[in-house]
């Protein structure tokens, strides 16, 4: 069976577009591959991090 065909294996989209958020734990800026929703939290590598491990 050959690697990487129709279902399964690596895709490649191309690189992504990132948009500029503002963390709403730390208040750093960063950057995220989706576009931000209004009244939605957005966070940092390191805080989506520690929340995640609720």
């Amino acid at each position: 069976m050959a690697y990487g065909g129709r279902f399964g294996g690596p895709r490649s989209f191309g690189p992504r577009e990132m948009h500029k958020a503002t963390c709403a734990d730390c208040g750093a800026e960063c950057e995220v591959p989706f576009k931000p929703t209004e009244g939605r939290p957005v966070y940092c590598r390191d805080c989506w991090q520690k929340r995640r491990r609720y």
